[in-house]
């Protein structure tokens, strides 16, 4: 690249400081003098070497004429053949020298000179200080970094959700570190099928993207979270997660680009952006690869580096891992737990002719671990069946595994057919014996139809509420209540309590009422208001308690509710 060329330039100012060449022409620095006009009537061999332009180019023409990419300061140059008071600045940009590298900085003192009284113009000395500043920015960003690092703990990993956690990444390290972000997980078994993808093809799915606000239009082209991207192998993404080391693509040509890219949309897509240069790091936990982080940038940003940029990535994707891989676990937990609770908890088969029974279980939400609600009904002899509502204590596999054996257990002992004090009391003791670790809630109801009673028992249960036909209030029955089961304490009691044709048993889990900073046994009274609804039906009903009470829950709910029609 030649430096423009200048139609008839004016003669050199003959007024320039006599012997100025013999003073300053070997010195390191660049020196060059102005006249009044702020053309340059000399340079020396220093600054000629520094512009890449010969002394005879630059004499005659302005700063902005000969190097148009340097910022000259030309308005602080004028300032001092106004007031002929000295002044030091920085300026920058690259010269002809050598006009692909990165921006460079001088910081240049300028000094005006007169003549015989008369302004004559002005002598600039330019030191080149584009170490000093980029070790300033690099110190800068280190900063920044060292901060990145201290607030990731308290950004990243906020909830037990991957595709959660991995956008919070995304967006962590936006724009700190990079232009865009893109976080892809490798595939897990969900019991969902999927489609394999082609021979040399990794398949990932994308679980979070940033970007720069002035880039995030154009990243949409790459596709959004929950969709599955695939790459070739021998690209960055897959080698990272091969190696399960960083790989920093510096993207310069297009031959490159299509050598890292799947389709010809992809590579339109990274062009339209100006992206040019990549670093993918692994998403590792546990020794087993989880994905990777990408960080990108474009346009003025500069190229990533080995050293404090693939660092603080990797220590990044690091911290990330784990809590991903927390989330997975605890994803896998939840789905077993929900599985073995649906199991236990289908719709109990009517006790028998006469008998209407339904059923509800709701989660606490979508985010909760499963509790250990469960619920029977078991037909005995006499036409008389047995109603049970039990809550072991605690969430997780382990409380569905113990709601597992309280349940199996109980149906052993229902078929000896004893009242509800007794059946607690030898299933205590069956707990204690067993081993298991964990306390359990249990109401046990004994329906006798033909004599229009029930026989109720509580170890440490909410008690059960009657809907009577054509009453406006519904009975909260009061029920001696003994310790919970599992304590060994035994002392359980059981109360007759009427239980007529149509009446309606109803029975549940403490999540249906307890709320925080309530009395439980105002929030039992709560209840007291139910009623059935005009179609009669007790699915109706279970819908109005949805309605009703699942909103504000904050603990599993299970309902179970009968009515006998006649003898």
């Amino acid at each position: 690249m030649q430096a423009e060329e200048h139609a008839d330039p004016p003669p050199p100012d003959a007024t320039a400081p006599a012997g100025l060449a013999g003073l300053v022409g070997g010195s390191p620095a660049g020196v060059a003098v102005f006249d009044t006009a702020l053309r340059y009537v000399y340079v020396n061999a220093a600054l000629e070497r520094v512009n890449g332009v010969p002394a005879a180019a630059h004499l005659g023409r302005t700063p902005a004429e000969v190097l148009p990419e340097v910022d000259g300061r030309t308005d602080l140059m004028a300032q001092v053949l106004a007031d002929g008071r000295s002044r030091e600045f920085t300026t920058s940009g690259r010269t002809w020298a050598d006009f692909d590298a990165p921006c460079r900085y001088w910081r240049v003192a300028c000094h005006r000179f007169e003549q015989d009284g008369r302004v004559r113009g002005l002598v600039a000395v330019a030191q080149e200080i584009t170490a000093t500043s980029t070790q300033h920015e690099e110190l800068e960003r280190a900063r920044s970094y060292l901060t990145l690092l201290d607030t990731a703990a308290v950004s990243i990993g906020t909830t037990l959700d991957v595709q959660a956690t991995c956008q919070e990444l995304a967006e962590f390290v936006v724009p700190v570190m990079a232009d865009v972000a893109v976080v892809e997980t490798v595939p897990v078994e969900d019991g969902h099928p999927r489609r394999e993808p082609p021979p040399g093809v990794l398949r990932l799915r994308r679980a979070g993207v940033a970007a720069v606000p002035e880039l995030a239009d154009l990243v949409d082209r790459f596709g959004g979270a929950g969709e599955d991207v695939e790459y070739q192998e021998g690209t960055a993404v897959p080698r990272c997660l091969a190696a399960d080391q960083p790989v920093i693509e510096n993207l310069a040509g297009d031959e490159r680009f299509i050598r890292s890219l799947l389709t010809p949309e992809r590579f339109a897509a990274y062009r339209a952006i100006g992206l040019h240069s990549a670093v993918v790091v692994p998403l590792t936990a546990r020794g087993r690869p989880l994905g990777a982080l990408s960080l990108l940038r474009a346009g003025d940003s500069p190229p990533f580096t080995e050293g404090l940029d693939v660092v603080v990535a990797r220590t990044l994707a690091g911290r990330a891992a784990v809590d991903v891989d927390h989330a997975y676990r605890y994803t896998h937990e939840h789905h077993v737990a929900r599985e073995l609770q649906r199991s236990l908890l289908s719709e109990p088969r009517g006790p028998g002719h006469g008998i209407e029974i339904a059923s509800l279980y709701l989660p606490a939400g979508a985010g909760a671990v499963v509790g250990g609600d469960w619920y029977d009904a078991i037909p005995l002899q006499g036409g008389r069946h047995l109603k049970v509502m039990g809550d072991v204590m605690g969430h997780g596999v382990e409380a569905a595994v113990a709601m597992s054996n309280y349940r199996s257990m109980l149906r052993i002992m229902a078929d000896d057919d004893q009242p509800p004090h007794r059946i607690l009391e030898r299933l205590d003791k069956a707990v204690e014996q067993s081993g298991l670790d964990r306390a359990a809630t249990c109401l046990v109801v004994v329906v006798d139809r033909r004599r229009g009673i029930c026989e109720v028992a509580s170890a440490g249960h909410p008690p059960p509420v009657f809907i009577d036909p054509g009453e406006p209030r519904a009975r909260v029955a009061r029920v001696p209540v003994g310790p919970p089961l599992g304590t060994g304490m035994g002392g359980y009691r059981t109360a007759v309590m009427p239980c007529g044709p149509g009446t309606v048993l109803f029975m549940y889990t403490d999540g249906l009422v307890e709320r925080r900073g309530e009395d439980i046994d105002v929030s039992i009274q709560r209840l007291s208001r139910l009623t059935m609804p005009v179609s009669g039906r007790l699915e109706d009903l279970l819908d109005e308690v949805v309605d009703r009470f699942a909103d504000a829950a904050e603990d599993d709910i299970a309902v179970l509710v009968s009515r006998s029609r006649g003898h």
